[in-house]
């Protein structure tokens, strides 16, 4: 990589990593509002059943999208929204960009309901928001262990700005993954559910949401398989999926038994 090059990389990266960050801080701002209110701040200009069905297309774009672009399909297309040569050291940036642009447009883009089934007042909602809160400081604290810079994306475009290829750390298997195996998405589920008002809006969202929660990982474990092979499936048969749940125990085959 030449002088020139390599300085409009770094400043590219630059530019992608305020890009990611921005669009970090809006997306979970709009989610983090958006539930606490049960869905009714949205600015989506439909009613009825033209609501249900631009609301149904927002909460499914989410799951599925970031699903295909996790895929081997989806990542080189995801890698054509940075310059030639940049798309796979800014991975990391990008996903994250990506997907919280998602969530941002599917908290700003609702259309509510106008229904409100439960708004707890005094020490109730107290309650709910104490939970609220804590399952938020959850995301966090299970977004750390996994690490921030692949969570966050800082991974890739702080890398490129100093003129290195990034370096992927090993799947995580301490803190919070030593209890279970995807305490990110258990985190991200409890979210869902201890918003303190409840409409159609909100228990729709929670619904399909954390089905995912619960299906998404499934995807993921097996694309860790294939990473890591032999030890990824040693910690399958240490350590459960969800808390309560047993650990996975070894499949083995005819030939190796």
């Amino acid at each position: 990589m030449n002088d020139s090059l390599s300085t409009r990389a770094r400043l590219l990266a630059l530019l992608y990593g305020a890009v990611c960050h921005l669009s970090f801080l809006a997306g979970v701002a709009a989610m983090v509002y958006a539930l606490h209110e049960g869905l009714q701040s949205g600015q989506g200009p439909f009613r009825g059943w033209a609501a249900v069905a631009a609301n149904a297309a927002l909460v499914l774009q989410f799951p599925l999208v970031h699903s295909y672009v996790l895929s081997k399909r989806g990542r080189p297309l995801l890698a054509r929204l940075a310059p030639a040569g940049l798309g796979r050291p800014l991975a990391t940036t990008l996903f994250a960009t990506f997907a919280s642009l998602q969530l941002l447009a599917v908290f700003t883009l609702w259309s509510p309901s106008g229904i409100v089934w439960f708004e707890p007042v005094g020490a109730a909602r107290i309650g709910f928001q104490v939970a609220y809160g804590v399952s938020w400081v959850l995301v966090v604290k299970t977004m750390g262990d996994a690490g921030l810079g692949t969570q966050l994306g800082y991974l890739g475009w702080f890398s490129l700005a100093r003129g290195k290829q990034p370096t992927y750390p090993p799947f995580p298997q301490q803190k919070s993954f030593k209890v279970c195996r995807q305490p990110v998405y258990l985190a991200f589920a409890l979210t869902l559910w201890t918003g303190p008002v409840w409409t159609p809006d909100h228990l729709a969202i929670a619904l399909i949401w954390t089905g995912y929660c619960a299906l998404g990982p499934l995807v993921k474990e097996r694309r860790y398989e294939a990473l890591y092979g032999e030890e990824f499936r040693r910690y399958q048969e240490v350590v459960p999926f969800f808390p309560g749940l047993r650990p996975q125990p070894r499949v083995r085959s005819g030939a190796a038994a």
